[in-house]
């Protein structure tokens, strides 16, 4: 079941990589990063899942924490840059 689990993840990660790629507008791209960590972050949960080995769970918050501040940081910047 983890193994359909990571298959999943694996392509969730290659689409938003094609939509990093090839997204028009900056929150295109802004989107497509924030799904690629989300979706880095939920295989290495599942890792530790069926490994039973919780060391890197203080990192993912930390990761999880420092994507949302970058993600705010980048639609304070595009709401600006609107006007």
């Amino acid at each position: 079941m983890i193994t359909v689990s990571l298959i999943a993840l694996s392509l969730a990660a290659v689409l938003f990589m094609y939509r990093l790629l090839i997204g028009p507008t900056l929150a295109d791209r802004v989107n497509a990063l924030n799904g690629m960590l989300i979706a880095g972050t939920c295989a290495i949960a599942a890792h530790a899942a069926d490994t039973g080995r919780g060391a890197f769970l203080p990192i993912l918050v930390v990761i999880t924490l420092v994507g949302f501040v970058g993600t705010a940081m980048v639609a304070r910047f595009i709401e600006s840059r609107g006007r």
